[in-house]
């Protein structure tokens, strides 16, 4: 299938709203490419730098690359470009922990921002990319185009628009936000820089959640000198993984013969944990092995079948795919060995202020009776919200109003098609509004990971490419 063309207009104006990994990696690689021309490309990002985003804009030194350096790359065709950019500026040298015994590099999550920064200088220096760096305010269809407001009284007009939004922030179960609201140390979004300033020394902690960003707390409080007790609790009790001690192979084939439900993918994926274990290699080799050929599994199975497996399964995926770096463990393991990290599997029931106490009622997970727990201190921990994207900006549930955009049914994010177009309430996808990044993993699965954000992000690219270059005039017509 051709790519449509879009509206025409002198000299092609792409905009790209978001200037994190997913944003900046799409402006890097259409400035880049065959566009049959050279098109106005304008990347919204109210960030001094581009390619940062939330997850790279951070100061706290706990925070750390929960991928080895040597595999990640804003260059899909060249994973080893990261490692090799910092060997090249010694840009560890202040960081001696970033280095493991087996040579492999997890430094601080800035580092990556910065690298991802230096890419984008160039093409920033030479007009090839420009920074609006102001947050957009206003998307409407005009004339056969984009009209694009922002909150510093800009408008610009575009005939590509490729949303590269941020994940949304946590959302706090039920109650828990009215009630806890005006507690000073109610921590709801951990994003926001200082959030947990607020947690002092001996402080009993509570965090809802146990994946990543849980991680990245308990490690930033000993970071800080935190040594008061810690109670994680999330609804199955599953606490992020490490990686291996040395690196597995891939191991196992499920695309062959692809499953078509969640049912039968989980009991392949166990068979080939078994087998694997036969032969030495442990279950890192498999769930490698999945996360590779994720995007075919993914189209393989029914939409019921996918909401299904994000029901049921998403939580013991996300503890086994998203690793979390040696260093961020060996904290993690300390304190459960010290006994002032407790992993609790249930839900908080209700929480209430009295007076600088914070009284919680947790439900333990297939029990009965209730626990009555008190803390300084409760910290949200749940993780993106992806199903309330479209509550997130005012512009994008202006959108999704006008009937542009629409919600994948997974709950993952905004649906698409497989070329990354925005498929609006009428089920009609529109070819000049495109999602990157992972609020498109409703229809291309894998998409939080770096390698596969980079992946995408390159595709999408191509695919604007490709519609400039089906709209570019010819110079020698025949």
């Amino acid at each position: 299938m051709q790519p449509k063309p879009v509206p025409k207009s002198q000299q092609p104006v792409v905009a790209i709203i978001g200037g994190g990994v997913s944003g900046a990696g799409v402006a890097y690689h259409l400035a880049r490419a065959d566009c049959g021309g050279r098109p106005v490309i304008v990347v919204f990002e109210p960030r001094a730098e581009l390619g940062r985003g939330l997850a790279y804009d951070t100061a706290d030194p706990a925070h750390r690359i929960n991928v080895p350096a040597a595999k990640m790359s804003l260059q899909p065709g060249d994973i080893g470009e990261f490692q090799a950019w910092i060997e090249a500026r010694d840009a560890v040298a202040d960081d001696p922990d970033a280095k493991r015994p087996d040579g492999m590099l997890f430094p601080r999550r800035r580092l990556f921002g910065e690298y991802v920064a230096s890419l984008l200088k160039p093409l920033l220096d030479d007009g090839a990319v420009r920074h609006r760096r102001a947050a957009v305010t206003a998307v409407e269809r005009r004339g056969g185009r984009w009209s694009i407001r922002d909150d510093k009284g800009g408008v610009t007009e575009a005939d590509i628009v490729a949303i590269a939004t941020s994940h949304p922030p946590p959302a706090a179960p039920g109650r828990l936000a009215a009630r806890l609201a005006a507690h000073p140390r109610f921590v709801a979004d951990t994003t926001r820089p200082g959030a947990l300033e607020v947690i002092r020394p001996h402080d009993r902690v509570l965090v809802i959640g146990n994946g990543l960003t849980a991680a990245d707390v308990i490690a930033s409080l000993a970071q800080r000198g935190h040594d008061g007790p810690i109670a994680a609790i999330s609804r199955r009790g599953l606490r992020s993984r490490g990686h291996a001690p040395v690196p597995q192979q891939l191991f196992g084939d499920f695309v062959s013969d692809a499953s078509h439900s969640a049912v039968s993918l989980l009991a392949a994926i166990r068979v080939a944990i078994d087998a694997a274990k036969m032969q030495g290699i442990s279950w890192h080799g498999v769930i490698d092995q999945v996360r590779a050929q994720g995007h075919d599994l993914w189209q393989a199975l029914p939409i019921t079948e996918r909401c299904r497996l994000v029901r049921h399964l998403r939580p013991y995926w996300d503890v086994h795919r998203f690793r979390i770096a040696p260093q961020v463990e060996a904290v993690l393991d300390a304190a459960v060995a010290a006994g002032r990290l407790e992993i609790l599997a249930g839900s908080l029931a209700d929480a209430r202020m009295e007076g600088e106490l914070i009284l919680c009622t947790l439900q333990p997970r297939h029990q009965r009776h209730q626990l009555e727990r008190s803390y300084d201190a409760v910290v949200v921990t749940t993780g993106p919200a992806h199903g309330g994207i479209l509550e997130t900006q005012p512009w994008l549930s202006a959108l999704a109003a006008n009937g542009h955009l629409a919600l994948d049914p997974t709950g993952l994010g905004l649906a698409c098609t497989e070329r990354s177009e925005a498929i609006g309430s009428s089920g009609t996808a529109d070819p000049s509004l495109l999602i990157s990044g992972p609020l498109a993993r409703g229809t291309f699965g894998e998409l939080m990971g770096l390698p596969q954000v980079t992946e995408h992000a390159f595709f999408v690219a191509s695919e604007i490419a490709a519609k400039l270059r089906v709209d570019a005039p010819n110079p020698h017509p025949a």
